[in-house]
């Protein structure tokens, strides 16, 4: 019989105090085989919620996520590993660029990527609009297509960190999602278990993202690196103003079509800005010495994208599927454009039908927002906003009522806001 209960777990962080690591490592193990039951372990999600874990107690939860799975072995690869991660956003497509981009530059991206929940959109959602596209891959594919290709975009194994995915579920129906210790072990457990050698975080804060305060923004990047340098991954953080959508296109197919504008050397000046931002730090990092610009401007980046699209099935000069429905928005009044709220047209694009509620909602593939101005823009009475894309009236009204006021105007003169907030390396 264990010397541990739940209960007493449970209390010790309900009332402030530090769990050994041997507690630790009973209760993440004793959950996983379904020995402690599902309200136990919300209460004490809610407890860290409240009292934290110390950097020894995340450590040990982090290192016990990881040992519940396998783990991939990149080392015999001919090029060196690095990865993104970013925390979610609203037209966050950096990943559809950023991988075959770094590829292109010369090192091996293994992108094992999820899909979207709530008001922010999912990578793999955004490739299966591709025809023919797999998101599923065994070890050996991944393998073969980042030492053939250099970049491969697939869903992660149920094996990494198998723990993650039930504590992930858990915390989305508790509401302890924000969670600092629990996001950082979340998100690094898997990272870790990858195999990659190097990490880029890309850390979002503001209106759209998980994290609404730069400071707390800092303390989740400050954790998440430290637990990549106790692992061995050479990890860095990027932290990137999310109160506005990033680029124009919200929403699924439009993102893989804005994405490759951006491929070709055009595209939203944001998007750009932020995936040779992160580029250049995922190659300095494994001590590649090429510009990533270049590699954006002269096709290479755009023909890698071809091979790891076609490696994976898909059609890579497939046209992108539209929605049988558009509605346009317009300015109510004359005037500079003061925020537009990232949040406000994520729900937009989500009631649209780009977006799910549950894990196992559909999404569509053609259904989103384009935001056609900026902050610090000027507008006219009747300019367009927001063009809407919708499969049926339905979720076409219910997109509209929800982006209405997503765009502030006012007389006053306004510049526009950085993109780039902060840096972390330690």
């Amino acid at each position: 019989m264990s010397r541990f209960s739940a209960v007493d777990v449970i209390t010790t962080k309900r009332n402030g105090g530090v769990l050994s690591d041997e507690a630790i490592t009973w209760l993440l193990d004793a959950y996983d085989q379904g020995d402690v039951a599902e309200e136990q372990m919300s209460a004490l999600l809610m407890s860290i919620f409240f009292n934290g874990l110390s950097a020894r107690e995340l450590g040990t939860w982090t290192d016990r996520m990881i040992a519940s799975g396998e783990r991939l072995d990149l080392s015999g690869l001919s090029r060196p590993t690095v990865d993104k991660h970013s925390t979610g956003g609203v037209g966050d497509k950096i990943s559809l660029i950023l991988a075959p981009l770094v590829a292109a530059c010369g090192a091996a991206v293994p992108q094992l990527s999820g899909r979207g929940l709530g008001h922010t959109g999912g990578t793999l959602d955004k490739l299966e609009c591709i025809p023919g596209w797999r998101a599923v891959l065994s070890n050996e594919e991944i393998l073969q297509q980042l030492e053939t290709v250099g970049a491969v975009v697939c869903a992660a194994g149920q094996g990494l960190a198998p723990i993650d995915r039930k504590l992930y579920a858990l915390r989305d129906v508790t509401g302890t999602v924000e969670s600092i210790p629990l996001i950082s072990s979340s998100i690094m457990s898997k990272k870790i278990a990858e195999g990659t050698g190097a990490l880029v975080l890309d850390v979002k804060v503001g209106r759209g993202a998980f994290i609404k305060d730069v400071d707390r923004a800092r303390e989740l990047a400050h954790t998440m690196v430290g637990l990549g340098h106790a692992h061995g991954v050479e990890t860095v953080a990027q932290l990137t103003n999310m109160n506005a959508p990033l680029g124009q296109a919200v929403g699924n197919a439009l993102e893989v079509t804005e994405s490759v504008e951006v491929l070709r050397g055009g595209g939203p000046s944001d998007v750009r800005e932020l995936t040779l931002a992160l580029a250049r730090l995922m190659t300095k990092l494994v001590g590649i010495d090429v510009d990533p610009a270049k590699k954006l401007d002269d096709g290479s980046a755009y023909e890698t994208y071809r091979q790891m699209i076609r490696a994976q099935g898909g059609d890579a000069d497939a046209v992108m599927p539209v929605a049988t429905i558009r509605d346009i928005v317009l300015a109510p009044e004359k005037g500079v454009v003061q925020s537009v709220d990232a949040l406000a047209v994520g729900i937009a694009a989500w009631r649209l039908g780009a977006g799910r509620a549950r894990k196992e909602d559909p999404v569509s593939a053609t259904a989103g927002v384009m935001c056609l101005v900026r902050e610090g823009e000027k507008v006219e009475k009747g300019q367009p906003l927001f063009e809407l894309h919708a499969d049926d009236e339905v979720h076409l009204e219910s997109g509209r009522v929800t982006i209405n006021g997503a765009v502030r105007i006012s007389g006053e003169a306004r510049k526009s806001s950085k993109l780039l907030l902060d840096f972390v390396s330690n």
